[in-house]
Formats: C-alpha cells, sequence, structure tokens
C-alpha cells in the first residue's frame, strides 16, 4: 500500500475546507484514504494511527500542510498528491472578474478587528486558544470551530469574555448564525424572531431548518461548545448568550438546545431563564421537564417538539406541520426484528436512542444511555444498535461523516447481510460545510444493501431524516425526492424517523404522526 506524502511549508487552510478536499481526493483513481491536515505532532500521530505514515511525516512543523494519500499504485498516489496541490492554489489564487473577486480574508486578528466584531477561528488546537485571546483582546466575539483546546483553557477564555461583554463560542463550536450569517456547518434558514443557543451543532440545525419550513425565522443561533454545560465550565458562554438574547429587541422567542447538563449547571441556565419576560423553549434531550416547568418555561422533549413549541410562541399558531404521508412498511422475515441506526449527526444518534429505548427497550451504542451497552466492537452491531460515525475512533484521520461518507457506506451493506437486520435508520445533514449531494453519495449503498436483502428473500426498510432547507446549496426537496425514488421513507425530522423505526420492529405499523 504506497503512502505518498506531500508537506507544504508554512500552509494553512481551515479544517472544514481541508475535509472538503480530502473527500473530494477519494474520487481519484486507486485512492484508497486520503486526508490534509496541519503538521502538529497531534495530526502527525493521527495520520500514522490511521495508516498513513511516511518518513516524510518526520519533517512535518505545526505551520505546514500535510498531504497524505494511500492508494493502489505509487503513481495514483502521486497524481491525488497533484489534484491536491492545483486545488489548493486554485483557491488561494483570486478572480480576475472583478464582479465575483471577493476580498481576501484578512491576515491577521489586528486587521480583522478594524473591519469587524466577530472572528471565526480554525486553527490548530494548540494554538487556537492564543488566537482566541488575541481575538477577545482586540474586542471581538469569537466563534471558535478548532477542537483539542485544553479545558482550562476553554474556562480561561470564556471568563475573560464574560467580563468584557463577549461571545465567546466554542472551542469545537460547529454551527452558529449570527446576523443572518451561517458560520461552520449550518443552514440557510430565514431570519426572524426566535434565538437559539445550543451546545450542540446537530441539534442547532435541526431546530433552525425545523423552524424555517414551520414558517418563522431565526434572530440569532449561537453555538456554546460541547463541553460548556459541563461542571467546569458552568455554563458561561450558554448563560451570556440566554442573556444576550433576552435583551435583543429582535428576538421574541428563546430556545435552548442542549443533551442534559450537569444538574448543578442546568438549575443555574434554567434560574437565569426564569421570568425572563419572554417565551423560552427548553430541550435538553432526555432531561426530566419538572425542573423546566416549574420556571414557567416550555419544556420540550424532541429537538422538532423545541422548534414547534418556538414557532408556536412566535407565531400564536403552527401551520404547515408536514405530515408522514403513507408509508409502505416491509414485509419482514423471519428473524428480521433489530433496528440499525447510523449516523453522521451525534444529536441525531442521541435522540434517536432515547426515543427507540421508549419502543424497543436496550439499545446498544458507541455512545450508549448506559454504560452497560457500550459496544465492545464498534465495527459489530449487537441487537437494536445506533452508531455515532462521528465519533473519535471513525474519524481520526478522515474528514467529518457529514463530508466523508464512506465508513457508513460501507456499514450500511454491511447490516443488510445481517438476517435480523430489519431497520436501517439514518440522518442526512444539508448546509454549508456538508458534502454537495448527500443523497447522490449515500444511493449506491443503499441499492446495494437493498439488493442484497432481495437476494436472501428479505424486505429491507430503509428511514432517513434530511436536516435542511430548500435554500441549501444542496436543495432539500430534491435531497428528499432522489430518496424516495430509490426507496427510501423520508420523515420530515430525526425524531419522527426514530419514532417510525421502533414502531416497524415493535407494532408492524406506524401509529401516526406524533406531531
Amino acid at each position: 500500500m504506497p503512502v505518498v506524502v506531500e508537506i507544504r511549508r508554512n500552509t494553512y487552510q481551515d479544517s472544514v475546507s481541508l475535509m472538503r478536499l480530502s473527500s473530494e481526493l477519494l474520487g481519484e483513481l486507486g485512492v484508497r484514504s486520503a486526508a490534509l491536515l496541519m503538521g502538529t505532532p497531534q495530526n502527525v500521530e493521527i495520520l500514522r494511527e490511521g495508516g498513513l505514515d511516511a518518513p516524510e511525516l518526520e519533517t512535518a512543523r505545526p505551520a505546514d500542510l500535510v498531504i497524505a494519500i494511500d492508494a493502489t499504485l505509487e503513481v495514483e498516489a502521486s497524481a491525488a498528491i497533484m489534484a491536491a496541490v492545483a486545488a489548493l492554489d486554485r483557491a488561494a489564487t483570486p478572480s480576475l472578474d472583478p464582479a465575483t473577486e471577493q476580498r481576501p480574508a484578512v491576515a491577521t486578528i489586528t486587521e480583522a478587528a478594524t473591519e469587524a466584531n466577530l472572528a471565526l477561528i480554525s486553527a490548530p488546537g494548540p494554538y487556537a486558544g492564543a488566537e482566541a485571546l488575541k481575538a477577545l483582546k482586540a474586542g471581538l466575539h469569537v466563534h471558535l470551530f478548532s477542537d483539542n483546546v485544553p479545558i482550562d483553557q476553554e474556562v480561561a477564555l470564556k471568563r475573560f469574555a464574560v467580563e468584557r461583554d463577549l461571545l465567546m463560542m466554542g472551542p469545537d463550536c460547529g454551527t452558529s448564525i449570527v446576523n443572518g450569517i451561517s458560520l461552520g456547518f449550518a443552514n440557510a434558514v430565514r431570519r426572524g424572531r426566535i434565538g437559539v443557543v445550543a451546545a450542540s451543532g446537530t441539534g442547532a440545525q435541526q431546530v433552525t431548518v425545523l423552524v424555517h419550513r414551520l414558517g418563522s425565522g431565526i434572530s440569532q443561533a449561537f453555538g456554546t461548545g460541547g463541553r460548556d454545560l459541563s461542571p467546569s465550565v458552568g455554563g458561561l458562554t450558554t448563560r451570556r448568550a440566554l442573556r444576550a438574547l433576552l435583551d435583543d429587541d429582535e428576538t421574541t422567542v428563546v430556545a435552548l438546545i442542549s443533551k442534559p447538563p450537569a444538574p448543578e449547571v442546568a438549575a443555574a441556565v434554567l434560574d437565569e431563564a426564569a421570568g425572563a419576560g419572554k417565551p423560552v423553549v427548553v430541550c435538553f434531550l432526555g432531561a426530566d421537564p419538572g425542573p423546566i416547568q416549574a420556571r414557567g418555561l416550555i419544556a420540550a422533549a424532541t429537538l422538532e417538539d423545541a422548534a414547534i413549541a418556538a414557532v408556536r410562541a412566535d407565531q400564536g399558531a403552527v401551520s404547515g406541520v408536514a405530515a408522514d404521508g403513507e408509508v409502505s412498511l416491509p414485509a419482514l422475515a423471519d428473524g428480521q426484528r433489530y433496528v440499525r441506526g447510523l449516523f453522521s449527526g451525534g444529536t441525531f444518534c442521541y435522540e434517536a436512542l432515547l426515543i427507540l429505548r421508549d419502543l424497543v427497550g436496550e439499545v446498544y451504542s458507541n455512545i450508549p444511555l448506559d454504560k452497560r451497552l457500550k459496544l465492545g466492537d464498534v465495527d459489530r452491531s449487537v441487537g437494536h444498535t445506533c452508531i455515532d460515525f462521528g465519533e473519535d475512533e471513525f474519524t481520526v484521520g478522515r474528514p467529518h461523516p457529514m463530508i466523508d461518507f464512506r465508513l457508513r457506506n460501507e456499514r450500511i451493506i454491511k447490516e443488510a447481510t445481517d438476517p435480523e437486520t430489519a431497520v436501517i435508520l439514518l440522518d442526512l445533514v444539508l448546509g454549508y460545510g456538508a458534502h454537495p449531494d448527500p443523497a447522490g453519495a449515500l444511493l449506491p449503498a443503499v441499492q446495494e444493501a437493498q439488493e442484497i436483502a432481495s437476494r436472501h428473500g428479505r424486505q429491507l426498510a430503509i428511514v432517513a431524516s434530511v436536516c435542511g432547507t430548500e435554500e441549501d446549496p444542496q436543495d432539500l426537496l430534491a435531497q428528499e425526492e432522489r430518496l424516495r425514488v430509490a426507496g427510501v421513507t423520508v420523515l420530515p425530522s430525526n425524531a419522527r424517523a426514530a419514532r417510525l423505526a421502533g414502531e416497524i420492529v415493535t407494532v408492524g405499523r406506524p401509529v401516526g404522526s406524533r406531531a
């Protein structure tokens, strides 16, 4: 397996661009694995662990861009390297057409501070905290996309920001929408009066797109980073963002989105929201609704429930909630009894685990609700299983599964060979930074899975939800139609898709819309 490595000295690229280019290189002839990373010691180790080792890695420095390709033949790996270099050079070359030329990004935080009030930072983890501090000192709000920032640095940065009345979104903040501008993995949604604070990227995406599809809009959507509601961080950004939205005249409804926070942090956040004078919808997935309702806040059990409640508070009523439509159920063969959920979004996986637990009982996972149900081998399903392909065991040296569909496609086919698989449950995420054609990337595996089941005298239910809007670059309606034509049952939300999957294996028929 020839591995070819190219090192570009003192060349920085943001991680989203690198993930997308890595995915594109997988389409080159003979390429089996591709990774583009900055040359930090941690990233070099990631490449080696992922089988992309070569002597050149010894010379990589943190400011260098490393391109590593594993291909069937060395000439094919070299050709892929050339394609990557050409793509990087094109991206760095400004357009000659004045009508389409965009102003290049500023080179330094100091330059940015003269022209902006927010800095989007996507730098290697060891340097990200220092860059964020520079931005905060310059009076800028910060969206920190980078991960691998030590938690003590996160706490220090957030305390510094709060003292200066600034927002410190992140680290590991995947999604925000600020003044109508989508940051990170976000969707194209209309402006409106509903504000969102979310410690979950895909949770924020699901709520914002459903608000859009229900006819309302988003004033601001502030991501906080996944650790913000931990005891160590104490909800510093969540509480600062909540206060900002409660004080904002353009925001009339606020939605708080997260997995269950630490109890003491949840209490502090809920106390902050209580008596706000504005409706506040709280979706702490799997949490007891009692403390929420006791403070006069609106509790929502699912992400879809949160969007519906927010729109109802905004408009006084909800219209246009999509029905599930007529569902053609498979005739399950003897032995077909398990749901296999394969997710690119971690919060979608978590929400599905909660819903399926109530319908089918125990569900195994790499992010289980109960530690007893943690998979010993993530490559082998046990009973009902839901997998988050965004976890480290799947992403080391690879692009995020919203961009790179290879591992999930391979798992779809593998699950189809299991005679006990009744339903394959999927999510697709549209928007900026995501794969340009998720349905197109998924369908070859879906079709092969259906053919495998058919050859063995089985029908296989494939149920999916698509998180996106008709204004996203990928076009929600077109994506959904391609899936339906291929025999996939498409539901309007992740919660409804998970519920249908559970109903197929328990009662053999859906019990109707739960909207």
